[in-house]
């Protein structure tokens, strides 16, 4: 047999190539020996169908499957049969047909596997992945990185028909000062210089707008040294789009036609046109600048309500300029002690000291903070969160970005808790007005919020030199379900204004012209206002197909620590390499 003769995919079979001669190529999923009936599950990437080899009919061909084992890989010629009536395997889509062999070749043998190769098999994580190509064969895992490809294609398309070019950028460039760490290269020919693998294709994609291609779309793949979650990698791919001169609300609706294209591809319900807050109103009301809109469970400020109250702990937050905010809990979830404790823990880590709570029960407010307060403001602070009888007030005192930070962790946790977003529709919210600048405590200096090549409103430039914390960007992310699946932004096109943020930002004139001179001296030469937007191809592809991280649908990926435990990557090099560099590794332990 040839492998080039391959006639179907094994799922493809049904019963219309009934009486048909077929060639088949894959892996064994299971041998059942029946005594003069040997059957065989065949699985390739489009899924399983029945072989039968019988002793009577093929004799030589049956005691080559006497032989065959789980993760054989084996091709087979044969005639498509009906089952009987009883045998037909309602669970999967070639259930009514089988396959009797008249031919079969066996191309390669295996091993035992380390685990099934099977959709409900219970596998470890670190097995998982230091065997991922054996993962991959798994009917769900298969489906998933065909889906991505699904999803590709539909940008790709989607992008062309719309006028957009693809254009591929280098993945060798210059290190920049912003954002966070790169992934640097050594230079053989350069002794002493390095590359920096780009953490995105920012200042290319600007200088492809320069160049007078005013719709550029790429997806690249892009690298950040960072500390790793559920949903990043240190590598990862970006649909990466720009246009010439745009608006906020151009490339909006441009980005909203393609997620509308997407979604209908792949059967996931949202509602368009997408509903926009701003930055100030996301983090006032869901104390995040991704907030899950499936549910509500506001926060809300009470400042104002407790301003003459004598409670030491909000006096003493008043006092010092804090923020006292709460949201209520629906009925239907007592908050016992050791639950509160659990809270209590949730919000720690960012930095809030406790959470407070009270209850309404019968009507009335309870809990032993209710003798301090007194009846009446605790039943105020009750009315005020809207909390119904049966539920719960959380309020946390703190300053204004930890308040946010632990209501918006308690809002998610009860969100989950309570099943409150498994009965609503996806939700997608676009989050703009932005703050420009943050004052960076660790560097004593303002940093961008996005990154030094946003366009500011042109009402904020005034306050560049004197108050940056005013200043909004002209920029958007766009949020799925309480994940950020997109960001982008209008860019500067002016010289003049990037060095003002430069010098903003605490650049000397040198600095600017030693990391973006090459920018700047772009700016010289006639550039059209251009801005445009980033998705993210993983998180996106996370969301479409339901799984709870995004190493489920990279090919190869890394564990959370940046590892990869198939190729033992990263890993030493010989000292040949290290004197061909001019580098050496200092070995001696901090």
């Amino acid at each position: 047999m040839n492998c080039e003769e391959r006639t179907h995919y094994c799922g493809e079979l049904n019963k219309k190539n009934l009486n048909q001669e077929v060639v088949l190529l894959g892996w064994v999923r299971r041998q059942r020996d029946l005594g003069s009936l040997i059957f065989v599950d065949l699985r390739d990437r489009s899924g399983i169908v029945q072989l039968v080899f019988s002793e009577e009919k093929n004799p030589k061909e049956y005691a080559v499957a006497k032989r065959l084992r789980s993760e054989y890989v084996i091709g087979i010629k044969g005639k498509v049969l009906s089952r009987g009536e009883k045998d037909k395997n309602p669970y999967i889509s070639t259930g009514e047909i089988e396959v009797l062999v008249s031919q079969i070749e066996i191309f390669s043998e295996s091993e035992t596997p380390p685990f099934p190769i099977e959709d409900d098999a219970i596998i470890n994580e670190e097995l998982k992945l230091e065997y991922r190509y054996l993962d991959l064969r798994r009917p769900v895992q298969s489906q998933r990185i065909q889906q991505r490809h699904k999803l590709l294609q539909i940008v790709r398309e989607h992008l062309s028909k719309e006028g957009f070019l693809e254009i591929e950028t280098p993945f060798l460039t210059r290190s920049t000062p912003e954002g966070a760490r790169d992934f640097l290269v050594p230079s053989r020919l350069r002794a002493g210089n390095f590359y920096a693998l780009p953490q995105s294709p920012q200042l290319f994609k600007q200088l492809c707008m320069v160049a007078g291609f005013d719709k550029y779309f790429q997806v690249v793949r892009c690298f950040r040294d960072e500390d790793l979650r559920a949903d990043r990698q240190p590598e990862f791919t970006q649909i990466d789009i720009e246009m010439s001169f745009p608006t906020e609300n151009a490339v909006m609706t441009m980005a909203e036609k393609l997620l509308e294209n997407i979604f209908k591809e792949f059967s996931f319900e949202a509602t368009f046109p997408v509903p926009k807050i701003s930055y100030k109103e996301a983090m006032e009301k869901y104390g995040t600048d991704k907030p899950d809109l499936r549910f509500a469970l506001e926060l809300k400020t009470l400042n104002d309500l407790v301003k003459d109250c004598n409670f030491g702990v909000f006096r003493s937050a008043l006092e010092n300029g804090e923020s006292i905010r709460g949201i209520a809990v629906p009925p239907g979830y007592p908050i016992s002690r050791k639950e509160h404790s659990n809270l209590e823990e949730i919000v720690k880590p960012f930095g809030a000291k406790g959470v407070i709570i009270i209850s309404r029960a019968d009507g009335k407010p309870v809990g032993s903070l209710v003798k301090h307060l007194g009846e009446d403001l605790a039943n105020s602070i009750l009315n005020f969160l809207d909390v119904k009888d049966g539920g719960s007030a959380l309020i946390v005192a703190a300053p204004y970005s930890i308040s946010c930070a632990s209501l918006s962790a308690l809002r998610l946790y009860f969100g989950k808790a309570l099943k409150l977003c498994e009965s609503s529709k996806n939700s997608l919210l676009w989050v703009h007005r932005f703050p420009a600048f943050e004052w960076s405590m660790e560097e004593s200096r303002w940093v961008s919020c996005h990154h030094p090549f946003t366009m500011i409103r042109e009402e904020d430039i005034p306050f560049l030199e004197q108050e940056p914390g005013r200043i909004e960007a002209l920029a958007y992310d766009i949020v799925l379900n309480g994940s950020e699946i997109g960001g982008g932004s209008i860019r500067i096109h002016r010289e003049e204004l990037q060095r003002k943020i430069f010098k903003a930002l605490g650049f000397t004139e040198e600095e600017a012209l030693q990391k973006f001179g090459f920018l700047l001296k772009a700016f010289k030469f006639g550039v059209p206002p251009h801005g445009g937007i980033a998705f993210g191809l993983d998180r996106l592809a996370m969301i479409l197909m339901g799984c709870e991280s995004i190493r489920d649908v990279i090919p190869f990926p890394k564990t959370t620590s940046g590892l990869c435990l198939m190729t033992s990557s990263p890993s030493e090099v010989d000292e040949r390499q290290l004197k061909e560099l001019k580098l050496k590794i200092d070995k001696e332990k901090n």
